[in-house]
């Protein structure tokens, strides 16, 4: 049995599971896999909006979500003019707001010429009031943040370019 997922049901989906106790979600399909962990620690120092959060806001806790990012999308992703094929691209695997720090007061999870490993954290999408944590698959540098802080983005949006090794 083929799944698919279209952007409305996956929100219904996220919305259904921050609504539930169920602790811990992994759904796979042929071209996505999504995961979702609650009850993890989260201050409201961790959180990036564009309002201030009171602690009494956090209740349950914020699930954490991990989505890998499908390797054939069912609709491509926009073009981004002047792209080299020797670069990863990592694409937001949903529509939300781009941050590139965990925080207002926080460094960036990665500049340009970072270098990075698989399964770090290199940026965080806000989408329906979570905060989704984007995390590398590959190892290597970051040549390009194609997207400024702050700004919404749509599902296969281009958010950087990433050159292995």
């Amino acid at each position: 049995m083929t799944m698919n997922l279209d952007h409305e049901e996956l929100h219904r989906l996220l919305a259904t599971l921050a609504e539930s106790d169920i602790q811990e979600f992994r759904l796979e399909g042929e071209d996505f896999c999504l995961e979702v962990k609650r009850n993890l620690v989260v201050t409201t120092d961790s959180i990036v909006s564009s309002k201030r959060v009171s602690s009494d806001e956090i209740d349950p806790p914020l699930p954490q979500l991990k989505v890998e990012t499908p390797a054939a999308p069912s609709t491509p992703p926009p073009s981004v003019p002047g792209s080299r094929s020797d670069l990863v691209e990592v694409t937001a695997p949903m529509v939300g707001t781009f941050y590139r720090a965990p925080g207002p007061d926080e460094p960036p999870f990665v500049d340009i010429g970072s270098r990075i490993s698989v399964g770090q954290a290199v940026c965080i999408l806000e989408a329906m009031k979570l905060m989704n944590e984007l995390e590398s698959e590959v190892s290597g540098e970051v040549i390009e943040i194609l997207v400024e802080n702050g700004t919404p983005v749509e599902f296969g949006q281009v958010l950087m370019r990433l050159k292995p090794g």
